[in-house]
This record gives C-alpha cells, sequence and structure tokens, in this order.
C-alpha cells in the first residue's frame, strides 16, 4: 500500500455549504488539530467517500467515520460499529459508506482494521447555508468529546499490528 499506515484513521465526510452537511469536515479540521503532534493519527476528509479511501481504510488498525445523520434526532451525537457490508456487488463509484468502504478494503487488499466506528451527529438541516442549526451547534462539544475519546481509546488499545487485523 502506498500511504504510511496510520494506527488510527478519523475519515470525516460532509459538504461545508449544507449547513449540518458540515459537521464531519469540522470535525475534522479540530481534530486535525487536537492530533497534530500525533503521528499515528490520520485525518482525511472530504465531501463524500469514495472507492479510492479504501486503501487508506485498509491500511488503519483502527478507523472513526464522521458525518451528521439524517436518522437521528437533530443534534444526537452517537458511535455506532461498523462491520464491513455483506457484498460490494452494488457500490457506486462516486459516494460509499463506512460498511461499504470496509468490504472494499478487505476486497482489494485483504485487510480489514481491527477497530471501526461510526460517529453520527443528527442533522436537522442540510439546506444550504454555511451555519450549522441550533442542535447541532450545541452537540458541537460533546460531539469533540467524543471523537477525541474515542480517538485516544483506539490509540492505547494494545494492538500488536496484524496479529489483531483480519489478514486474508
Amino acid at each position: 500500500m502506498a500511504h504510511s499506515e496510520a494506527r488510527c484513521l478519523i475519515l470525516a465526510c460532509g459538504n461545508t455549504l449544507r449547513s449540518d452537511d458540515g459537521l464531519g469536515p469540522w470535525l475534522a479540521a479540530r481534530a486535525q488539530e487536537r492530533f497534530a503532534r500525533e503521528p499515528r493519527v490520520r485525518v482525511i476528509a472530504r465531501q463524500q467517500w469514495t472507492p479510492d479511501l479504501a486503501e487508506d481504510v485498509a491500511a488503519a488498525e483502527s478507523v472513526v467515520f464522521v458525518d451528521c445523520s439524517m436518522e437521528s434526532a437533530p443534534g444526537k451525537v452517537q458511535l455506532i460499529p461498523v462491520t464491513p457490508a455483506a457484498s460490494t456487488v452494488t457500490l457506486g463509484t462516486h459516494e460509499l459508506s463506512a460498511a461499504q468502504l470496509l468490504a472494499l478494503g478487505h476486497e482489494l487488499y485483504g485487510s480489514l482494521p481491527a477497530d471501526a466506528i461510526l460517529l453520527t451527529i443528527g442533522a436537522a438541516s442540510i439546506e444550504l447555508g454555511e451555519t450549522f442549526s441550533n442542535p447541532v451547534q450545541a452537540a458541537l462539544p460533546e460531539a469533540r468529546s467524543v471523537l477525541e475519546s474515542t480517538v485516544a481509546r483506539m490509540l492505547r488499545a494494545e494492538l500488536p499490528g496484524a496479529s489483531q487485523r483480519s489478514k486474508s
């Protein structure tokens, strides 16, 4: 794999021009600041998750996916374990879910992170705009704290490299 292996990959997505959808990039920027001196953490923010990210996901020992959620109550912060999608047959070429990225990384590179989790925050609005809704604005401190503590936990985990990772 071409990329250096990160112990923990933070992979955020969202559109900063669509109100609460910009939450992922906002949290990624804060994580980049917080973990700037931590070489075991890599942060990537994109408007959407695309197939080219499968290599980064497969190379990481742990991954925190970050995105807003239209299914959750506005402002609700959740951590949801992610497992690979059952099949990559129906993968799109422009946008993938966290589960699809895990599956694609395993299919293409024969590797899965030992730990994968999705941090979501319920969105109230994804209309055009560059500001967060009141519920999301109120949830930002909690979301940031949850992200930082999750990354810290992943860095502390006793993962002896490949022996804990799923290799084919």
